[in-house]
């Protein structure tokens, strides 16, 4: 393969230390050596490789499995390129120098400075994202890992409740609201909860807002029959459910907290000026109909590069959109694509599932595809797969979405 590069190094990424194979484009090892994960040993291996490359950064090319990190941005930022590729790809190029499987950081290495001199066109140059593009993923990320937490905390409250206190949940069935935490903290027990005034009640309900139910209500509820349990049983179930209430409240205040940082990125990035169309993405996919701020927010920092690049095969195999097609002689099957970005699944799922509650097109695609005997989630990959054809048409064209512009 003609190549604009002359040598090619491997980087076998570790926690601790990294492996590095250097070579020339004829295949021959040049030098082989540890790297430690350290601000000056990564120093040393940029100056390294500028050396052996005689003072010419563009003239080697990088490989490594992991698209991110300090060691891809120090090669970055000092002129080197570097290519990603998926570990389960980079497997099947081990299988080439070791049929039996063995396995060894030093093999590693070897393999993908080697892979990428004999097949570059399986690896995906990985460029360095915008600072406002990095905060908004780790701030996307994070606002999922808060939601897993708070959920997890709240079926550990509602456990607790239904061990001993059944009435709460009659008012408030997932446990997962403020003003029933606040409740349950002015009545921790079936007794006190009976002698709790209607005035009390009310005042918690209107301090958070809760207009579908009233004081009596909530009341009567609560006078409800105790359940019959061991000594001490109820205190220490209270007890323990009394201990979750700060961290939940902690949780629900950080998310909230998170939510309006992530609109203050994407703001930002919708209203800035029309030359920087890497920004102006952000607005085009605010405008889709059923395209709210977590999805938007999840596609721009787990897409970013296939957005930039506006490419529709990329978009839809990174979601898990695109179908995979296992065939061998006379047997076909299409099946449901397992390996991708599970946040962009899942952030395409509920764009499509909203869209037809609120597009009237996409509502009709969907019935269309239900009636010819497709799967609801099967048909909801067929409309993310639409969008996405609609998207990419309007990132190449600059601009916003338009009803009365797509046919019916």
């Amino acid at each position: 393969m003609e190549s604009c590069f002359h040598y090619f190094a491997g980087i076998d990424w570790g926690s601790e230390k990294h492996r590095v194979c250097l070579m020339d484009r004829e295949g021959r090892t040049l030098e082989e050596r540890w790297i430690e994960h350290s601000g000056s040993s990564l120093a040393e291996l940029t100056g390294w490789l500028r050396q052996r490359t005689a003072e010419s950064p563009a003239a080697l090319a990088a490989a490594i499995e992991v698209p991110r990190g300090a060691i891809v941005e120090t090669l970055l930022e000092q002129g080197f390129t570097v290519f990603s590729i998926n570990p389960k790809q980079l497997d099947r190029f081990r299988d080439r120098y070791s049929p039996a499987g063995a396995k060894d950081d030093r093999r590693d290495a070897l393999v993908l400075a080697d892979s990428l001199r004999t097949d570059r066109h399986c690896f995906r140059a990985v460029r360095i994202d915008e600072p406002a593009m990095i905060r908004l993923r780790e701030l996307s990320r994070l606002e999922d890992e808060l939601g897993e937490e708070l959920n997890r905390a709240v079926n550990r409250l509602r456990e607790q409740l239904h061990r001993f206190f059944p009435q709460l949940l009659q008012v408030c069935a997932s446990a997962d609201e403020p003003w029933l935490w606040a409740l349950f903290e002015a009545a921790p027990s079936a007794a006190r909860a009976t002698r709790l005034s209607q005035s009390k009640i009310a005042g918690i309900l209107r301090e958070h807002r809760i207009r579908r139910l009233d004081a009596a209500q909530v009341q009567a509820a609560l006078k409800g029959k105790p359940l019959t349990l061991a000594p001490g049983a109820a205190e220490a179930a209270a007890e323990h459910a009394l201990l979750l209430l700060p961290r939940l409240r902690l949780l629900d205040q950080q998310r909230v907290d998170l939510a309006r940082r992530i609109d203050a990125i994407l703001k930002e990035l919708a209203s800035a000026p029309e030359g920087r169309t890497e920004h102006r993405d952000a607005a085009i996919l605010l405008s889709l109909p059923g395209l709210g701020r977590k999805v938007a927010a999840t596609m721009l920092s787990e897409a970013s590069q296939a957005i930039a690049e506006r490419d529709y095969h990329a978009l839809r195999c990174y979601s898990g959109v695109a179908p995979i097609t296992r065939q061998s002689g006379k047997k076909k099957a299409v099946v449901m694509r397992q390996g991708c970005n599970e946040r962009l699944r899942n952030a395409l799922y509920h764009w499509a599932r909203t869209s037809v509650v609120w597009n009237p097109v996409s509502k009709n695609t969907y019935a269309q595809m239900r009636s010819r005997g497709h799967s609801h989630g099967r048909a909801l990959r067929g409309m993310a797969d639409r969008w996405l054809k609609v998207l990419v048409c309007m990132l190449r064209n600059n601009t916003l979405y338009d009803l009365q512009r797509r046919p019916a």
